[in-house]
């Protein structure tokens, strides 16, 4: 593949760096330093920027697309001509995309936990791209509900979201990897920051964390064949899987179905102090600018050299990000400063200042 990159900016570039260079040689130790830094980092940009020729020929298969940032690419990638393959769960998530989008568009439906659904999936996807192979597979598909403190859920509250952001993604991209193989393509996995910081119990973190961990052995393992795997860590974004409605609904059947000694540890405040967390999370953290987490895509696709990584939003970049590098125990003391504390901790705090007066 060829790159398409502007001359002009090219040549500026350039002269830039030939300045330092020659800064460089001539200025003291620190300011080589910073000229070594500034060429190295000019020399990353223009590299992160080369793009790929020739991409209205490809194809690219998106799960997920009713709503939300799968629905958003499928649109921005149709506009710039690609061949878009969009996955929807339902009917009508299918026929409101084909209305908003051109007749080079196709959608088909998708339950991502379905085999016989998976399996019609590839069948259709290999009809479209015969011989040319599938250049793009992002698995977008995903549900976080239910989420809540982790002694108020059961083993199918963890496998309903597992088997659709994990589970339903391997099994996924195990059928398709053949058509991506054949193309020498990339595959884009949805991760979240939350794969990296546990910020609430269910299984939502918990497939993300897996997410991370099986893309970086499926980007070793194909890099042999010209496979590029990249992960998206989006941050707070209002989508359907961030619909405070949906969210508040099923802390409140959590908490109904909870055993009476379960509750009075807890305490009503702290499901109301729970509550007003989630409210603040979804009005303040998130983001309405989806643009955001689909750019991070778009170019994992159309780049030259994609990332392995890409984080998108403000907190991210810059609060889940780095202090996802720090010790567990700082996180640890943060997260509990975020979080409510239950009515046993705070009446056994209360019983020892007692005791102590």
């Amino acid at each position: 593949m060829e790159e398409i990159s502007s001359p002009n900016a090219s040549t500026k570039v350039e002269d830039v760096v030939e300045n330092i260079l020659q800064l460089v040689h001539t200025a003291p130790i620190q300011t080589s330093i910073l000229g070594i830094t500034i060429i190295f980092f000019l020399c990353w940009l223009i590299r992160d920027n080369l793009e790929l020729k020739n991409i209205k020929d490809k194809y690219i298969f998106i799960t997920g697309c009713d709503t939300g940032f799968g629905n958003v690419l499928a649109k921005q990638l149709d506009k710039r001509g690609f061949h878009v393959i969009a996955a929807c769960f339902t009917e009508n998530g299918a026929e409101k995309l084909q209305t908003d989008c051109s007749t080079k568009l196709k959608t088909v439906r998708l339950n991502v936990t379905s085999q016989d659904h998976i399996q019609k999936a590839v069948e259709f996807v290999q009809a479209e791209v015969g011989d040319q192979g599938l250049w793009g597979l992002v698995n977008n598909a995903g549900r976080a509900i239910p989420i809540g403190p982790t002694e108020w859920l059961t083993v199918e509250d963890f496998t309903r979201v597992l088997d659709v952001n994990l589970v339903g993604l391997i099994n996924v991209t195990l059928h398709f990897l053949p058509l991506v193989k054949k193309a020498k393509g990339r595959i884009v996995n949805v991760a979240s920051v939350m794969g990296r910081i546990s910020f609430a119990g269910g299984g939502y973190c918990v497939s993300k964390c897996g997410v991370e961990s099986f893309s970086d052995s499926l980007r070793r393992d194909m890099q042999h064949f010209g496979i590029k795997v990249s992960i998206i860590e989006p941050g707070f974004f209002k989508t359907e899987t961030t619909n405070l409605e949906f969210i508040e609904k099923n802390l409140q059947q959590l908490w109904e179905r909870l055993t009476p000694e379960t509750r009075d540890h807890y305490g009503s405040n702290y499901f109301n102090n729970y509550i007003k967390v989630q409210r603040f999370s979804m009005h303040s953290l998130c983001s309405t600018d989806l643009e955001k987490v689909t750019n991070c895509m778009d170019h994992a696709l159309t780049a030259k050299y994609p990332r392995t990584r890409y984080s998108a939003g403000w907190d991210a970049k810059f609060f889940w990000i780095p202090i996802s590098y720090t010790p567990s125990f700082l996180v640890d003391c943060l997260l509990r400063l975020l979080l409510p504390t239950p009515a046993y901790r705070l009446r056994k705090s209360k019983a020892r200042n007692i005791i102590g007066v």
